[in-house]
């Protein structure tokens, strides 16, 4: 997190945050909108991945 705020923020002007890329992006014109697709899909894809690999990690054993 801090190699993002320190490095990927200034130099591309990328935002951590999809909620907040949302609104800029939508008033800023169809290019900005175009990309908007990376700002969800890649936590939402996150998530699901560590889902999974965490319910198989922590998989309880039945008695």
């Amino acid at each position: 997190m801090t190699l993002i705020l320190l490095v990927a923020i200034p130099v591309t002007n990328g935002s951590v945050n999809p909620a907040r890329s949302t609104g800029p992006a939508i008033f800023a014109g169809k290019p900005y909108v175009d990309q908007l697709w990376f700002f969800w899909a890649a936590p939402i894809s996150g998530a699901l991945v560590a889902g999974i690999v965490g319910g198989a990690l922590f998989r309880r054993e039945s008695d």
